[in-house]
């Protein structure tokens, strides 16, 4: 069994259509290897998917490395994925099977309080983010000997991903709907040839790529009436 770092939140029809776009990407993963697999979603939201056969092996590290893992058990200095849940003046508290609190300090995301660095980079409740666990540090490390524990942080790669947001075009990013539901709002609207692509975040997450003579507001008003979602823009 691997529990994937994304969340199905939506209910009623919108978590049916989530769970068949679910299985579609499951498929499009590991459809082609020696394996049965069953889609479901645990007791707080996480989606999970259980494995059979010769090839489940490989099947849990391809799953794995497309979404993320949450996982029972984590090591100081390891990376992982966890969603954000909330965020204060005091940093974010990302969900990766317990919470997870990376303090302001640890963000690595330039100037401004937590607040005003998810309303800069367009952050959206419940999208995966990579971290950093801190904890207990390594034996014979100075922290050690001044009986520090480490902070939780973001990771490198995940300040570069979110940095590199602010250098393009601009951005749309939409919470609680699948990237086909994205795209077929944004063609609704009439928008269809103002952007450049759908980028999956999670499974129910979503960052609309604008061309470069595309006004991200002027997108997000355009497409607000259609989704009942949680939506930020990303402004260069």
């Amino acid at each position: 069994m691997v529990v994937l770092a994304t969340k199905v939140y939506v209910r009623g029809e919108a978590r049916e259509r989530a769970l068949d776009a679910l299985r579609s990407l499951v498929d499009n993963e590991i459809g082609d290897l020696d394996v049965e697999y069953t889609v479901g979603v645990r007791h707080d939201d996480f989606a999970v998917v259980t494995i059979e056969g010769g090839d489940e092996v490989v099947a849990r590290n391809v799953l794995r490395e497309a979404f993320g893992e949450i996982t029972p058990d984590f090591e100081p200095g390891e990376t992982y994925v966890g969603t954000l849940e909330a965020w204060d003046e005091d940093g974010f508290v990302l969900d990766a099977g317990e919470e997870v609190r990376v303090p302001a300090g640890e963000l690595g995301l330039g100037q401004g309080t937590p607040v005003q660095i998810v309303e800069r980079f367009g952050l959206v409740q419940h999208v995966p983010l990579r971290f950093v666990y801190g904890g207990e540090p390594a034996d014979g490390s100075e922290d050690e000997e001044a009986g520090e524990q480490r902070p939780h942080r973001l990771a490198d790669e995940e300040r570069d991903r979110l940095f590199d947001w602010t250098r393009g075009a601009g951005r749309v990013n939409v919470n609680s709907a699948t990237r086909g539901e994205v795209r077929a709002t944004v063609n609704r609207a009439g928008h269809a040839r103002d952007i450049v692509t759908v980028e999956r975040l999670g499974l129910l997450e979503q960052s609309i790529v604008c061309k470069d003579e595309t006004d991200p507001p002027g997108l997000l008003a355009a497409i607000g009436d259609y989704l009942p979602a949680e939506i930020r823009c990303v402004i260069p």
